[in-house]
Formats: structure tokens, C-alpha cells, sequence
């Protein structure tokens, strides 16, 4: 029998077959199964994984944010190339001779890692750099002159990306991304203007919604299979709202405005399954009752007893919504177009 999609179990509900409380319980049961095949994908997550990711992740870390100047005088473009070709073997041996797709996901991200270390020795060797520059600058500093690298690692990402398909290979890909957001102020107004803090707070916001954008097309894309959307969204939500966040409103009503931003994304986190929307929406809105309880009602009696009685109506809501749920999210899915029901359908049955 082939998967069994949330509409279908709210089909039941709705023809009296199941109550809803039933199709919660199936769902949580259905989601629970963890009969995947050996270094498959799945949604467990064991301390085979947590070996797999750790371990990645130290890798990863050494050829980047950890690597030392020393890399400056050693022949690091010829390493650099000579990792990248190492991680690719690996990646192609555990996948055509152990069929352990999670380590091949991971040595494939490292192959994308190598690529910008491999372009800033190339570069230094061409005389680029001055002789004291380090590679670790480029995790740290704002500076045009990294887009050259930015831009490889997208290109080679792509293009490995399109070989694999591994999600995990677009974790560079939207860190690159979130890189080129901050160094594209110097490059298109000039490296005096690298801290014309109002400018960089403008383009990050538009910057992440457009990351935003792409995330959501790649979520549409692949609703059926594989989550690749998941790091786009990480990346380009915290580039977005953490430029929005700092935005100087100007007035009340501006910050109004931004909260009731950060309430759309929670609300859209819940429609669409992504809980990132929910965790950054989440603390903006907890930022500005913080603003209110400590700037504008700082002597108020009243708005903690409002609050309070605010935050116990939303959990009453709640609770008639979890009701309801079943009919509620079909009448409301109804007037969805249909990728986007299908998406809301493939992320409730996971």
C-alpha cells in the first residue's frame, strides 16, 4: 500500500470513518516508522548518524573556519584539489559499493567546501592576496573581493548538486548565499561603504527574501521526495529577519508593523510544515513585548494582567483549533492552488 497522505486521513474524518483524534494518533504512529533501509535517509536519526554528521562536520570545520595560515605557503590550491578529489572517491565508493547515502551526502558537501579554500590559493599564487592574508578572514571579514570565491563554490555546488542530489550538500550552497548578501555592499557601493550599517540592513532583507523565494520553489519542486529546501530556508530566513530586526522602525506604528510580520511568519511556519518561520517569528515577537513591557507600558499595572490573558486565549484557540483541525484545514486547503496543497499535505503526512 503506498503512503497515506493527511487529505486522505481528513477524507475519513470528514465521511465519519474516523474521528479526529483517530487520524492524529494514525498520523503520529505513521510518522514513528522508522523501516528504512541500512544508511538510507530516513527519519531516524541514531548515534550512527550522529557519528556520520560529527564527524562531517569536523571535517568540514578543518578546511574552513579552522583552517590555519599556514595553508598560505604550502601548495593549498594543489590540497585543496587533491581533498576535493579524495571526498568525491568517497562519495562514489559508499554509494555504488556500501549504498550508505548519508556518508556520500557528507563527503560530497566536503568536495563543495574545497572549492572556495582552492580558488583563494590560486588566487594568492596569482598574486591576488598580499602574503599575510588568511583564508579564516573570509568566515570573519566583509570584503568584495570573496565574491570571486562565492561565485565558484555556487557554480561547483550546482553542478555537483545536480550529480548527487544529496540535501545535505546545500548547507555551503546557502552559507555561500548568506556570505554573498553581506559582500555584495563593498562590490556594488564601494569598500568605504562596507559599514553603512542602514545599507547592509536594506539589501540583507531583500537578500533573504529572495533566498526565502528560491526555498520555497525548491520546497514545491520536491514536495514528494527529498527535503532540499530545509537550509535555503535556515539561511535565508535568519538573513531576512535578522536584517528586518534591525531595521530602526521610527515609530510605534513601525513597530507594530514588524510584529505582525514576525506573527505572519509563524502563522505561514504552521501552514507550510517549516518550523524556522515559527523560531525567528517567535523571538521578534517576543522582542517587541519585551519593547512594550520595558519602553512603553514600563510602569503599567495592566499590560501584564492583558498579556497574560491574551497568551491564554491564543492556548484557547488552540485547543478548539485541535477540534477542529481536520474539517478546519480542509475547508482552508480548499482554496489553496494545487501545489501548494500538495505540498501542505506531504508535510503534514511526514
Amino acid at each position: 500500500m503506498g503512503t497515506i497522505r493527511r487529505s486522505e486521513l481528513d477524507g475519513a474524518v470528514r465521511e465519519g470513518i474516523l474521528s479526529a483524534a483517530q487520524a492524529d494518533r494514525l498520523v503520529a504512529f505513521l510518522e514513528g516508522d522508522t523501516t528504512v533501509p541500512s544508511g538510507g535517509a530516513g527519519p531516524r536519526f541514531t548515534i550512527v548518524h550522529v557519528l556520520y554528521y560529527l564527524g562531517g562536520m569536523i571535517a568540514i570545520g578543518a578546511m574552513s573556519i579552522f583552517m590555519t595560515l599556514g595553508w598560505n605557503a604550502l601548495g593549498g590550491f594543489v590540497t585543496a584539489v587533491l581533498y576535493a578529489v579524495l571526498a568525491l572517491a568517497l562519495t562514489h565508493w559508499f554509494l555504488e559499493a556500501k549504498h550508505l547515502e548519508i556518508p556520500a551526502g557528507i563527503t560530497a558537501t566536503l568536495a563543495v567546501v574545497m572549492v572556495p579554500l582552492a580558488i583563494f590559493c590560486a588566487q594568492m599564487a596569482l598574486g591576488y592576496w598580499t602574503d599575510t592574508k588568511n583564508y579564516r578572514d573570509y568566515h570573519v571579514f566583509i570584503d568584495w573581493r570573496w565574491l570571486m570565491m562565492e561565485f565558484g563554490t555556487l557554480a561547483v555546488g550546482a553542478i555537483l548538486l545536480w550529480r548527487y542530489r544529496f540535501p545535505f550538500m546545500l548547507m555551503p550552497i546557502a552559507v555561500t548565499l548568506w556570505y554573498m548578501s553581506m559582500d555584495l555592499v563593498p562590490f556594488l557601493l564601494g569598500q568605504e561603504r562596507v559599514y553603512d550599517w542602514e545599507i547592509r540592513k536594506f539589501i540583507s532583507v531583500w537578500f533573504g527574501l529572495a533566498m526565502t523565494l528560491v526555498a520555497f520553489w525548491a520546497d514545491l519542486r520536491s514536495r514528494f521526495s527529498r527535503d532540499y529546501a530545509f537550509w535555503l530556508y535556515l539561511f535565508g530566513v535568519l538573513t531576512f529577519w535578522g536584517g528586518l530586526s534591525l531595521i530602526n522602525s521610527g515609530s510605534e506604528l513601525g513597530k507594530l508593523a514588524y510584529c505582525g510580520i514576525n506573527v505572519a511568519m509563524i502563522l505561514l511556519g504552521a501552514v507550510i510544515g517549516r518550523r524556522v518561520f515559527a523560531v525567528f517569528g517567535g523571538l521578534g515577537v517576543a522582542g517587541y513585548l519585551g519593547y512594550l513591557s520595558y519602553k512603553v507600558f514600563k510602569d503599567s499595572l495592566i499590560f501584564p494582567l492583558a498579556l497574560s490573558l491574551v497568551g491564554l486565549a491564543i492556548i484557547g484557540l488552540g485547543v478548539l483549533w485541535q477540534r477542529r483541525e481536520a474539517q478546519w484545514s480542509a475547508r482552508l486547503r480548499s482554496f489553496l492552488p494545487g501545489p501548494l496543497r500538495e505540498l501542505i499535505e506531504a508535510r503534514a503526512a511526514r
